[in-house]
């Protein structure tokens, strides 16, 4: 595909940033309805371009970018800036909204060739698209579909135990998207290797028959950064992107939470879990 639907208008100045990175040297990968038409053949409408870099290239592209009379910005400082001209803007990311997916030399030694705008490009890979959008739950957008789709249309060539362990130890959110898989194409339960499935059962069922982590942890917040927040900010649960594997700072936390689109919830308190076991905070009403 050497065009994004939606994007035509603005096809002159993307070519053009490309470019103009490939030029000097800086790496990226293109994701986004790009990418995921790519590996899906799935198109649809996009108001922008999505290109992933590491983050310690972020700095150069901006000045490339302003040297080309385009306006950059490090709109939230731990995963995402923007490069804008009167036609559009592309989304530059090198992290995740949870801070669980910094970009990392993997996204780049896996990536698959394309054209795009009769240019070479490098995609990001079906794994790394799987694992970063599988932890998207908001109340306004849920990538569940993608994530199916992407299944579907990539099991044959998956990496699958490096898929697993993009996952680490969230692996409990790659098992519902595999129960739903299974749900959603009850003919297509068999491209999911069994052997997964026998795992991560088999690990479902050893916590499940184990005692419970005492720790007061509401891992909401990785799937959505709005909709836990009374679980952190009022009933006393600690919010796992303030400790690893999460890159998010408190800083960070509050910033993401404050450009929540209209909410009235205040940020969660700006404190890092202390990794020591504690009772869990009580469920009741409206506190």
């Amino acid at each position: 595909m050497a065009t994004i639907e939606g994007l035509e208008s603005a096809a002159p100045f993307y070519k053009h940033l490309l470019q103009t990175l490939q030029v000097h040297g800086v790496p990226f990968l293109v994701g986004g309805a790009f990418g995921f038409a790519h590996f899906t053949g799935i198109r649809r409408p996009t108001k922008d371009l999505d290109i992933f870099i590491r983050q310690r290239h972020w700095a150069q592209l901006e000045r490339l970018a302003q040297r080309q009379g385009y306006r950059a910005e490090l709109a939230f400082a731990h995963w995402l800036g923007k490069v804008h001209n009167h036609n559009g803007f592309v989304d530059v990311i090198f992290n995740s909204g949870n801070g669980l997916s910094p970009v990392d030399d993997a996204w780049f030694e896996h990536a698959c060739d394309a054209r795009l705008f009769d240019l070479p490009v490098r995609v990001a890979p079906p794994e790394e698209s799987l694992w970063t959008k599988a932890f998207i739950m908001e109340r306004e957008r849920y990538d569940g579909a993608d994530v199916a789709h992407l299944l579907h249309a990539c099991a044959p060539r998956l990496d699958w135990q490096r898929l697993l362990s993009r996952f680490g130890p969230h692996w409990r959110v790659l098992l519902s998207h595999l129960v739903l898989f299974g749900f959603i194409y009850p003919g297509e339960r068999a491209l999911i290797p069994r052997w997964l499935m026998d795992e991560l059962i088999e690990r479902l069922g050893a916590e499940t028959h184990g005692p419970p982590p005492r720790s007061a942890e509401c891992a909401g917040t990785l799937l959505s950064r709005e909709q836990y927040l009374p679980d952190v900010a009022q009933r006393g649960y600690d919010d796992p992107r303030l400790a690893p594997p999460s890159t998010m700072s408190p800083a960070d936390v509050a910033e993401w939470t404050t450009a929540i689109p209209g909410s009235s919830v205040a940020p969660p308190p700006a404190r890092k879990p202390a990794g020591t076991k504690r009772a869990r905070p009580r469920g009741g009403g409206n506190p």
